[in-house]
């Protein structure tokens, strides 16, 4: 199979290459204006199928497939917003040529317009599908599996890539001239307009059992779904689609520039793409993961319901994801299955399951959340389906909707420093000492569970409860004045307990200083099993207590006869 992608040495089209490097069955080429980058690409290339460097203009694409006569042609090179007056050169090229044409596009018009040529593609025997990455075919997927349980009304969605990502040029111009710029939307059933980057909103991105990301603030962008996705679910009303990039200093900079372009009438600022590009290329810290979420409201049986989609890709896998959906459909074809004649969005052309399965292979985490009901006990609330995978004694332990006893042995270890005294004094953490009798009283109550421990006679309590705002789909444990919102990580047999924030009085603490220490449960032997160590930076060891619980039975005085 011979493909020629357009913006092969890019960052889609590298990836891309990257992807499909497994399959000897490939002649990849890696094609674009510059020969020595694309020389440099081909001999870097690490894979089995073949790659072969080509200078080419997307301006003489139609010359050249006359005599280079590839099976797929796909247009990675962007940016699909600034094709000027013929922005459907290629697709015309390729139509008449009788080839195969997939494309990266993320600008909405250009998406939504490529249909205007199904009768031709129809004709010419050839499929044309646009915006084959991450925006629109992996939220279209996701809502039509939730489409399954509800009728879809409003939708909310967002991407965060990682920091350390390495956004090219030409995906910085999209976003830089988005800014400001007027952008089509769904809004109370009316089709409108809003201005890109000037309308926000956060979010944070858990799936079930993961350490989310941090709270990330979203912007509106100009995608392809907003424009593609209502045709797809009739009683649709609202959709909204933003960006997270990081650090969120430069996208803040970006919305006062958004808002004085929309409000002032002011020019584009894309003349200021390469400094925002440099930048942000240069400002590479927090954490190295990404992520995207799908928020949706509807109705099922008439009644309102709700449901998120969110997906976490640790490390350097995140940025392969928009390149994901060409290699499935890639695969697909070599397998025989292809998709239908015509022209159009490529909304229709993967499902969750062909994603699922690309992502088996990577640190790549998805899930759904689900509205629960008011009474459902705080743990399981937070950890959503994944409370079912806990071994028995912890959903035993965290399950209850009553007041309940657990009683064991712990050993408690102290830190030695001042500090460290003076804080465990303040909390009222147990002495040092080890076989020490540990009594645990957990009260559920509407706002949370109150749980008091008793360390041979020491007592110190503290109250659990969910997290909202920056701290959404976190446990937040308040003791005294000091709130630490904490995040569950299943991992085996293990509930790992993660810091994330703190406060002080509902005043957020610097992050530097925030507690940490490796704190998990997990059941050995049958029985319930703690580990709890508390660390603060410059302090050390605060406290550590480990041992084994199980439940104290509660014996009712039992009823009787009065003679």
């Amino acid at each position: 199979m011979k493909i020629l992608i357009l913006g092969g040495y890019g960052v889609f089209g590298g990836r891309l290459a990257e992807l499909l490097s497994d399959n000897p069955d490939l002649k990849l080429m890696i094609s674009g204006r510059n020969l020595d980058r694309a020389v440099a690409f081909c001999a870097a290339y690490e894979g089995v199928a073949t790659t072969s460097p080509l200078e080419l203009d997307r301006n003489d694409i139609a010359i050249w497939l006359r005599t280079g006569r590839p099976d797929l042609v796909v247009d990675a090179s962007g940016p699909f917003q600034n094709y000027g007056d013929d922005p459907y050169r290629v697709v015309k090229a390729c139509i008449s040529a009788g080839v195969d044409y997939l494309d990266f596009a993320d600008g909405a018009g250009f998406v939504f317009g490529v249909s205007q040529f199904d009768a031709d593609a129809k004709t010419a025997g050839v499929f044309v599908l646009s915006g084959v990455s991450s925006f629109p075919v992996l939220p279209a997927a996701v809502l039509r599996n939730m489409a399954e349980r509800m009728e879809i009304v409003s939708v909310t969605g967002g991407i965060a890539p990682t920091p350390y990502a390495g956004i090219g040029l030409n995906v910085m111009r999209a976003v830089v001239g988005c800014a400001g710029a007027p952008v089509k939307l769904l809004r109370d059933g009316q089709q409108t307009t809003a201005i890109g980057l000037a309308e926000s909103m956060r979010f944070t991105i858990a799936p079930l059992g993961r350490l989310p990301l941090r709270n990330i603030h979203f912007s509106l962008v100009d995608v392809p779904d907003l424009q593609v996705l209502p045709p797809e679910h009739p009683a649709m009303r609202d959709i909204w689609m933003g960006a997270g990039p990081v650090p969120e200093i430069l996208h803040r900079a970006l919305n006062i520039l958004a808002k004085a372009r929309g409000a002032l009438g002011l020019p584009s600022l894309v003349r200021f793409s390469r400094l925002f590009y440099l930048v942000l290329n240069l400002m590479k810290f927090g954490e190295h993961r990404g992520g995207m979420f799908i928020h949706a409201k509807g109705l099922k049986d008439g009644a309102p319901v709700e449901e998120s989609w969110h997906l976490l890709a640790e490390g350097d896998d995140g940025p392969y994801i928009p390149s994901m959906a060409i290699e499935a459909l890639v695969r697909k074809l070599l397998k025989g299955a292809r998709p239908a004649n015509g022209a159009g969005p490529a909304i229709r052309s993967l499902e969750l399951e062909d994603y699922e399965a690309l992502f088996e292979s990577r640190s790549i985490q998805t899930g759904f959340r689900q509205a629960v009901e008011p009474a459902t006990p705080l743990y399981r609330v937070a950890l959503g389906s994944a409370f079912e995978t806990l071994p028995k004694q912890l959903q035993h332990l965290h399950d209850a909707t009553a007041p309940h006893r657990w009683s064991g042995i712990a050993e408690v270890q102290r830190g030695k420093g001042l500090l460290a005294h003076l804080i465990g004094k303040i909390i009222g953490f147990p002495p040092a000492a080890k076989q020490v009798p540990v009594q645990v009283d957990l009260v559920p109550v509407p706002e949370g569970e109150r749980w008091t421990r008793d360390f041979g006679g020491r007592i110190f309590s503290s109250f659990q409860s969910l997290g909202t705002g920056k701290n959404e789909h976190l446990v937040v444990e308040q003791f005294g004045v000091v709130s630490v919102a904490l995040a569950l990580v299943v991992e085996g047999d293990h509930l790992y307990i993660v810091p994330r924030r703190w406060s002080c009085l509902g005043i957020p603490l610097p992050g530097i200083f925030l507690p940490s220490g490796s704190s998990f449960e997990t059941e050995r032997a049958g029985k319930f099993c703690f580990d709890v160590e508390i660390r603060a930076p410059l302090i050390g060891l605060i406290v550590r207590y480990n041992g084994v619980l199980v439940p104290v039975e509660v014996t009712k005085p039992s009823g009787g006869s009065a003679d």
